[in-house]
């Protein structure tokens, strides 16, 4: 904890515990906070000491209170205001929710029915503040804060106290109010009167940018941004987005007007010309018959203000919610299809941006084989590389003329013509190998004990650079860094719950270790370097000095809510020259139960029945009923549905917190767990599915307690216990008292993992899954004598093993996403036959957790149940973005 933060604390010790930084900009830090008087968690916000100094408490303070009484249902309410300790601060509630820049940011453009709707409702609020003379003055993205859908504008009032209390001395902060984007003509030139209509022009700013994708006015600087809201019509909004209604392209552009007059005379009648059909403009912003603001007109003391604007820092970054605005100027975004058809790429790892950042290369299955295709600006769709069956992991050389790939254990290069197909090197570590080609020609990659190994210019015998036993974790990725011989190598454990980040000088032998917590790494031409950490979903950047292996800054996030799977694999690819692919994190999707035959046909269970899945569901021992944990507010309850029949629905707890649901073998009863997950005190419970009882608890551990399986006695259960990376499998002997009794370890290895635990339907042999071999792979043991011997029933990795409802096969997940069969003949010993893969799973939008399994077979095994997410079609969208870099430089360069 910082000196700042500690005095902080001290100071404010009697009425708020802060428990962590939230975010920090220009003027003000945010903090996460309790209200010890009232139990809840707020959002504290403190201005920085320089501005403080300027304003003075006492008429910050007054001015403050002015905002205090707005009561509305779309105004984030001020809780409390005040000084402590030199610290000027104000309270609000903490909303656990998203801004709509975060929105912004992640799908870049609106669907129109929503961005309306948020912006009538934005406008009601800006409405009935306006009738109690309170001006916001800072309506912008960050400032919108969504909760369930539903709008709220935060830090309303925030921008006229701070300019009231600092008189004409804001000079003096080098800070000034408003964001340049959404800036009305009348806050760039200065003017001291802004009336209800400057938030009017910036709430139709921030529409604007929901609609088309950008703000009405970009620049690469604030002082070009804020001339062309000066001098420069607002293109009307159908320029960008065809499928604007008329009448809300006229409402947005009367709403812009440079003239306050021309623009609408309340927020009120803004609102109301967003829903109505009839609605008709002709002013500067139509497309015809428009007005032209010559850059003559400009007035002197417009120009001396723009000018004075753009030497201080125009953004009002304290008062965000999340992070800066991104850049106006540079890139350009597009959405693109990707696989064979539009099919979507199951895994991003084995897929690669030529240097250039115009063509593409990945692995894609179909019927069961892998191949590597290549997509250049020179072909329409996608095509396979004859030669490159099995292909996995592919990467262009740094010319952009060749594809490395690896096939086995072996690595191989083709041409991108699909000529020429070599093999390079055999002793690639199969499934989990990473590959770079260095501009030396070196070849570096996996080596088959996950340490890393090189091929000298693609030719001659295979060198050991690392050695495994040299490293903490196996090798996961390697980046070149261009123009010199030094490469980004990120290792991480089991699912990567640990990882770092190395820099090698492959000429002086020198490492360093550079970052925590780095899963994916690029390099680019212009000498930044990219890390992406799933833990926080989000990818920062840093300029790199290859010489002194070291970064020159540190590391700044660049992009947020990057879509990634179960910790190990990451939707982002970054070519040399800064091109940047990537699927928005999935949020907001509802839940479908579905049927996958063996030969992967997809059946909706009912494609009326849509839920938010809480965590896990189960299938009764006979098949008739699904039991289901449905996420409804902030806490999950069990509900099961008939399958068969009427198929009711019907709620088994009610606000219990109910999680992994799991059938008793009688089908009479349901375990389950109750309380947050991943925090101590989870209890297992048991309840009658008829309702007979209210239940009781049979376990309560103060350790994570993942996943169940219940016995036929009745009397003992196995869990899954453990936070990562040492999770194990326990054995659970319920006492007479149905209470707390205590865990007998069956698998529980601390130096590795031991997860997706399944029985054989007789008890006599248990599966699972544990990454002991540096990869997961899936095992068989006797059970409950689980050390007496063991078989390995997958290669090359495996996950969420799953017996056969009649015991005679065991299924599991590739790391390809396959669902593979493997017959099992049992007697003394199991016998396992061959492996055959059904289907692949790139198909179905899955929930992906390698701990977990995550689907069942139906009775007679001829199908399973899985749970797809579905949901709007741009949820998953891939995009392309074109000259990401300048962005990424302008974020870099922005004070912090």
């Amino acid at each position: 904890m910082s000196g700042i933060t500690e005095r902080l604390s001290a100071a404010l010790s009697d009425r708020y515990r802060i428990e962590r930084e939230l975010g920090a900009g220009g003027m003000a830090t945010v903090f996460l906070a309790e209200d010890l008087k009232h139990k809840r968690r707020v959002a504290l916000k403190v201005l920085k000491p320089e501005l403080a100094a300027v304003l003075g408490a006492e008429r910050f303070v007054q001015e403050i209170t002015t905002t205090a009484a707005l009561q509305h249902p779309h105004i984030l309410p001020l809780f409390d205001s005040g000084t402590a300790d030199g610290f000027l601060y104000y309270v609000m509630p903490f909303i656990d929710g998203e801004t709509l820049r975060d929105k912004l940011n992640r799908e870049t453009q609106l669907g129109v029915d929503e961005a309306v709707k948020i912006a009538v409702e934005v406008a009601d609020a800006l409405h009935y503040a306006h009738t109690q003379g309170v001006i916001h003055r800072d309506i912008k993205p960050e400032n919108i804060l969504l909760t369930n859908g539903r709008p709220m504008v935060a830090d309303f009032g925030i921008a006229l106290a701070v300019s009231a209390a600092a008189g004409g001395r804001m000079t003096e902060t080098g800070l000034s109010l408003g964001t340049p984007h959404y800036m009305s003509p009348e806050q760039a030139t200065a003017e001291k009167e802004i009336s209800a209509r400057s938030d009017v022009y910036s709430l139709a700013s921030v529409l604007y940018e929901m609609l088309a994708g950008e703000p009405p006015h970009s620049g690469g600087s604030a002082q070009a941004i804020i001339m062309k809201i000066i001098a420069e019509p607002a293109q009307p909004v159908t320029k960008y987005r065809k499928s604007v209604p008329p009448h809300v392209a006229a409402a947005v552009a009367k709403a812009l007007e440079k003239v306050p007059a021309d623009r609408f005379a309340s927020a009120k009648e803004f609102g109301e010309a967003l829903t109505n059909a009839h609605f008709a403009f002709a002013g500067s912003g139509a497309p015809t018959g428009s007005r032209t603001i010559g850059a003559g007109s400009v007035s002197r003391a417009a120009f001396v203000a723009v000018s004075a604007l753009a030497i201080v820092a125009v953004a009002l970054a304290g008062w965000s919610w999340s992070r800066p605005a991104p850049s106006a100027a540079g890139a350009v975004r597009y959405q693109v299809a990707l696989g064979p058809g539009g099919a979507r790429i199951a895994a991003w790892r084995n897929l690669a941006l030529s240097p250039d950042g115009r063509s593409i290369a990945f692995s894609f299955v179909t019927d069961g084989r892998a191949e590597i295709w290549v997509k250049t600006p020179d072909r329409d769709a996608p095509v396979p590389l004859p030669g490159t069956e099995g292909g996995l992991v592919p990467t262009f050389s740094p010319d952009g003329e060749w594809i490395a790939f690896v096939a086995g254990s072996r690595l191989r290069k083709i041409r991108v013509s699909g000529a020429d197909v070599t093999t390079i090197a055999d002793g690639v570590a199969t499934r989990s190998a990473a590959v770079a080609w260095m501009d030396d020609g070196t070849l570096l990659f996996t080596g088959p004990t996950f340490g890393l190994s090189a091929v000298d210019r693609g030719v001659g015998p295979i060198r050991e650079v690392l050695a495994r036993d040299s490293l903490a974790e196996n090798v996961q990725w390697i980046a070149r860094v261009p123009g010199s011989r030094v490469a980004l190598v990120a290792t991480c454990s089991s699912n990567c719950t640990a990882s770092s980040l190395w820099a090698i000088d492959l000429a002086s032998g020198k490492r360093r270790d550079l970052e925590q917590r780095a899963l994916r790494v690029w390099a680019t031409e212009d000498g930044l370097v990219f890390m992406y950490d799933t833990r926080a979903d989000r990818a920062s950047a840093a300029p790199f000095d290859p010489k002194r292996l070291e970064f020159s800054a540190p590391p700044t996030p660049v992009l947020e809510d990057v879509r990634s799977a179960g910790g190990e694999d990451v939707f982002l690819a970054i070519a040399a020259n800064g091109t940047m692919l990537h699927e928005p994190l999935q949020t907001g999707l509802l839940t479908q139960p579905v049927w996958v035959s063996r030969s992967g046909v997809v059946t909706p269970v009912d494609s009326t029945w849509l839920f938010q899945l809480g965590a896990g569901f189960s299938l009764s021992p006979d098949g008739t009923r699904l039991a289901v944990s449905v996420r409804g507010g902030e806490t999950n309850d069990i509900w099961v549905r008939e399958l068969r029949g009427e198929r009711t629905f019907t709620r088994l707890t009610f606000g219990e917190g109910a999680m992994k649901p799991e059938w008793s073998e009688d089908g009479a009863s349901m375990y389950y767990l109750v309380g947050q997950e991943n925090q101590p005190a989870l209890r297992i419970r048991r309840r009658r599915v008829d309702g007979a009882d209210s239940g009781q608890a049979v376990l309560t551990s103060t350790r994570d307690i993942s996943a169940i399986a219940a016995l036929r006695d009745g009397r003992r259960i196995i869990v899954r216990h453990g936070p990562p990376p040492t999770r194990d499998i326990y054995l659970a002997r319920l006492g007479p008292d149905a209470a707390g009794d205590s865990l007998v370890p069956l698998l529980a290895d601390g130096r590795y993992e031991e997860v997706a635990m399944s029985l054989s339907p007789d008890e006599r042999w248990m599966s699972y899954a544990s990454n002991e071999s540096g990869r997961f792979e899936v095992y068989v043991v006797p059970f409950p004598d689980v050390n007496s011997a063991r078989w390995q029933v997958s290669l090359n990795g495996g996950r969420a093993p799953r017996w056969a409802r009649n015991g005679k096969e065991l299924f599991f997940k590739s790391l390809e996403q396959e669902l593979v069969a493997v017959p099992v003949t049992v007697g003394q010993n199991p016998v396992f036959g061959g492996r055959r893969v059904l289907f692949t799973l790139d198909r179905l939008r899955l929930r992906s957790d390698p701990h977990q399994i995550l689907y069942e077979p139906d009775v007679d095994d001829d199908r399973f149940l899985f749970m797809n997410s579905v949901g709007p079609a741009n949820d998953a969208r891939t995009i392309l973005v074109q000259d990401w870099l300048t962005d990424v430089r302008m974020r870099l360069a922005a004070p912090r």
